[in-house]
């Protein structure tokens, strides 16, 4: 799996802030919904019923064992634009790989102490991208970016950082572009689950 991560931290990039709305959603559906503490709330989410390999990442980032949270998600068919990109990337050809399809999920670390240590996520990032490139996908990418973050869920709000997890795919149809993004995701869940990642 080709696996990169950046930072985007400059004082004009956007911050992630925790809890989160979308003033223009009048209905309230979009909004930050902790998965943490109402697990069930995953019906709740639009993306999730129409991509069940989303839900099943975030059932298992969300859960009790898990180092991290997330705070927002979607996913995507690539458009021209994005496929021609993802394509150049991987090195395929343009027969070989018609079809992508993407998501990216905002995860927050659950210990205070890395959330708010640039290093700490930095290291991370390292290990999670070096892992990554070892997992046989080739047509499948992980990109993540660290970008400033305000969780205010608990106590007085805490500044920190948030990744942006990004798992792309593509494919010789829709569906196998599909099929190479869940693939990739759980792998890359797995990773952020596992002990490979773990500080100490």
């Amino acid at each position: 799996m080709l696996s990169e991560w950046s930072v985007e931290c400059a004082a004009d990039d956007p911050v992630l802030v925790v809890p989160w709305s979308d003033p223009s959603d009048e209905a309230g559906v979009r909004r930050f919904i902790d998965l943490r503490e109402n697990p069930y709330d995953l019906d709740h989410l639009p993306e999730v019923e129409q991509h069940p390999p989303l839900m099943h990442a975030l059932r298992a980032l969300n859960a009790a064992r898990s180092p991290v949270f997330t705070a927002k998600c979607d996913a995507w068919r690539l458009d021209a634009e994005e496929l021609e990109q993802l394509r150049l990337n991987l090195d395929v050809m343009v027969e070989e790989a018609p079809a992508g399809f993407a998501s990216y999920i905002d995860l927050i670390w659950r210990e205070r102490s890395i959330f708010a240590s640039f290093h700490q996520q930095e290291q991370m990032l390292h290990r999670l991208t070096r892992h990554a490139t070892l997992r046989e996908y080739p047509y499948a990418m992980l990109d993540c970016v660290i970008r400033p973050a305000m969780v205010d869920l608990t106590g007085p709000p805490q500044e920190g950082f948030a990744v942006s997890l990004y798992v792309k795919a593509v494919g010789h149809d829709p569906q196998s572009a599909e099929e190479n993004w869940a693939a990739a995701l759980d792998a890359v869940v797995g990773l952020l689950r596992s002990k490979e990642l773990a500080f100490g």
